[in-house]
């Protein structure tokens, strides 16, 4: 029980700063990388609260569907005059 409830603390302090580090990204892409941290860690509770196909599902649609789309999109969108000034 103790462990369970150490477990659950960690998950839940490594999901914040995910996605704190996702409002606080300077860089989209960065943001996105952190969001599939902050997902991925969300599956993980599923699987804590033995729901495990939920957290199937949570893996499969968001982390590998959304966030590829969204990393896609940034890749994509991006400006070469954007990545001139950054490197500077």
């Amino acid at each position: 029980m103790v462990t369970e409830t150490i477990a659950f603390a960690l998950f839940a302090a490594v999901t914040l700063a995910f996605s704190l580090g996702v409002v606080l990204a300077r860089d989209t892409f960065h943001a996105a990388l952190l969001l599939g941290g902050a997902l991925t860690s969300v599956a993980v509770h599923y699987v804590m609260l033995q729901a495990e196909f939920i957290a199937a599902m949570q893996i499969l649609v968001y982390v590998g569907g959304v966030l590829i789309l969204v990393t896609f999109a940034v890749m994509l969108t991006r400006s070469e005059r954007e990545t001139e000034v950054s490197s500077t």
